[in-house]
């Protein structure tokens, strides 16, 4: 099996969902190039989390794909508000449960040389959300 090879640069769609919070959780993400073409989908089941965990979920995993594939600077893009400002320093991470996951990704993005962490409107994350959703419902 050929280890992944992704572009140094790309753009990275995370999205987690959870029925119930705490319910049913999974996460999806997409990692596209510059020009938008989708390069990897992932999605994957997470069991009774919330849906923070689900988020953060998705975004670790997306990351370690990146960091793996040789990918050097990276744009990540999500529908969560409360972790895109906490990556960005602005909110405070109070849940116990996330602060270990939010602990694990500020480690992780000491691998690229740029990241950077956008909120985007649900609208924006169709793909990415569709993926969570698709693994939730098996």
């Amino acid at each position: 099996m050929s280890k992944l090879k992704l572009p140094e640069q790309v753009i990275v769609y995370t999205d987690g969902a959870s029925r119930g919070n705490p319910g049913p959780a999974s996460f999806g993400f997409v990692i596209t190039n510059l020009k938008g073409d989708i390069l990897l989908e992932g999605a994957e089941r997470l069991g009774e989390r919330t849906n923070n965990y689900a988020e953060y979920m998705g975004m670790l995993v997306a990351l370690n794909v990146c960091k793996k594939a040789g990918v050097k600077r990276l744009i990540l893009k999500a529908d969560s508000q409360l972790m895109v400002r906490q990556m960005i320093g602005e909110y405070k991470v109070k849940a116990e449960g996330i602060i270990p996951l939010f602990v694990k990704a500020n480690e992780l993005v000491l691998a690229f040389k740029d990241v950077k962490f956008e909120y985007i409107p649900r609208e924006q994350n169709k793909i990415a959300d569709k993926l969570a959703n698709q693994a939730l419902d098996g």
